[in-house]
This record gives structure tokens, C-alpha cells and sequence, in this order.
């Protein structure tokens, strides 16, 4: 009834996957290339989540 007034649960990990590729790509601009990789491994890892949280949603 009210489930227009329930949070996304994607819409959070969107926005994290989106602040960790953007962190990844100032970082491998900088020639960090060690937390370049972390922070996409990372960023990976969430949007594997957000994906998983779609195909329940269907």
C-alpha cells in the first residue's frame, strides 16, 4: 500500500559504485595504480550486488 515511501535499495549502491569509479579514475590519473585496482575490485564487488538485487527485484 505504501510502497512508494520504501528507500531503493539500489539507489545507494548506484551512488557508491558511481564514488568508487570515479576515486578509482583520480587515482590511476595520479599513476596509484595499487588503489586504482583496489578501489575497482571494490567497485565491481558493488555493482555485482546491485545486480544481484535487481534479478531478485523481477
Amino acid at each position: 500500500m505504501f510502497a512508494f515511501l520504501k528507500s531503493d535499495p539500489t539507489k545507494k549502491l548506484k551512488k557508491r559504485h558511481s564514488i568508487l569509479l570515479e576515486q578509482a579514475m583520480q587515482a590511476q590519473r595520479k599513476g596509484d595504480i595499487r588503489t586504482y585496482s583496489e578501489l575497482t575490485a571494490e567497485a565491481e564487488k558493488v555493482a555485482d550486488e546491485i545486480q544481484r538485487l535487481g534479478a531478485n527485484k523481477a
